[in-house]
């Protein structure tokens, strides 16, 4: 979607904000294709909130995945954002192999930057945006309207315009890539809700003023994570039009349900990335922390493909024997805990 080196100038604290900068900024973007780059001009103000959408993406994708054997792992030195764990790093841009894991990396990350340009308008970093003011509607019973209802239409638009501007290819990778990017969007529109503020004596909620809000992110991780469990395989299937051969993709099973937009799809099974292979961007899972009593993905024995674990013991000083003092403060004793860790062979 962007590109990492941009990221990292955000976290050093490099600020792009004066009008002068913007063809510095959107230049120094390699790999952005032109639409891409008007758009980056066009909304430099919002561009910072894009990369945080990004990074958002990435962190909730390394949380679903933790115990997996890919755990969407990153290189920091390298420039794709994911590292080449998904597919190598082209010139054009980032492009991603077919793979179920795929599907996820782009619907995470499509709504990361629909939900951090979202909030940015709502808090008010921006000129180009704020509250929405469309759907609100007359109040409920014993409540009314008030705060920032948060745009999210704005954030899913600027997530389309930008992130699907490079899905324009007649292929399947394109159509799989434009679906999932939908799928992730659609996840924000669908779980808005109100939330609400009391107000009265003693704490009372004689009166509750209500907004338009976005769920938690982590609620949105979870939510693609269950729509990836279930994603749906498809096939691809060649059309001849006026201009040249046309990819499209539909159900391998025709006795399964139909995706619908809201389903993540894929056309290729991911490999078991048990081994490094640079071809598919696996790292292995050697070295990697598993849980030596559970029988799940995380256990050893399916995290270590079957090759077995090491076990060696680990001290941490920790707080203990803590005592709360009247008034009001808590002592505590500083104490050292042997802990089993158990890794990969």
């Amino acid at each position: 979607l962007i590109h990492l080196n941009y990221i990292k100038s955000l976290a050093l604290g490099q600020q792009y904000s004066s009008i002068g900068s913007q063809p510095i900024l959107c230049g120094s973007i390699p790999g952005l294709v032109p639409k891409q780059l008007r758009f980056c001009r066009n909304y430099i103000e919002i561009m910072p909130s894009v990369a945080e959408g990004v990074k958002l993406g990435i962190q909730e994708c390394q949380h679903q995945f933790r115990g997996r054997r890919w755990n969407c792992t990153t290189i920091k030195d390298n420039l794709a954002i994911f590292g080449p764990v998904l597919d190598k790093v082209k010139e054009a841009g980032i492009s991603f192999k077919p793979f179920t894991r795929s599907a996820f990396v782009h619907a995470i990350a499509s709504a990361g930057v629909a939900f951090a340009v979202t909030r940015s308008c709502a808090e008010g970093t921006s000129t180009m945006c704020g509250c929405d003011s469309h759907h609100k509607g007359p109040p409920g019973e014993g409540w009314k309207w008030g705060g920032c209802s948060e745009d999210a239409e704005f954030g899913v638009l600027v997530s389309r315009e930008f992130a699907d501007a490079r899905e324009n290819r007649p292929d399947a990778r394109s159509a799989m890539n434009r679906h999932n990017n939908e799928a992730g969007r659609m996840t924000i529109l669908e779980n808005m809700h109100l939330r609400c503020k009391c107000h009265g004596l003693s704490g009372s909620c004689e009166v509750k003023t209500c907004w338009w809000a976005q769920p938690d992110f982590r609620l949105l991780g979870d939510y693609l994570k269950d729509k990836y469990d279930s994603a749906s395989e498809m096939a691809v299937e060649k059309h001849r039009e006026s201009r040249g051969w046309v990819e499209t993709l539909r159900a391998k099973y025709a006795f399964f349900k139909h995706p619908t937009e809201r389903d993540l799809v894929y056309y290729e099974g991911s490999p078991n990335f048990c081994e490094p292979n640079p071809e598919t961007g696996s790292f292995g899972t050697r070295d990697r922390v598993c849980n030596v009593s559970s029988h799940g993905i995380e256990g050893c024995d399916l995290l270590c493909c079957g090759r077995g674990h090491n076990t060696r013991t680990e001290k941490r000083k920790e707080k203990c024997h803590c005592i709360f003092h009247w008034c009001c403060y808590v002592s505590c004793q500083e104490c050292v805990r042997v802990y089993d860790m158990h890794t990969c062979k």
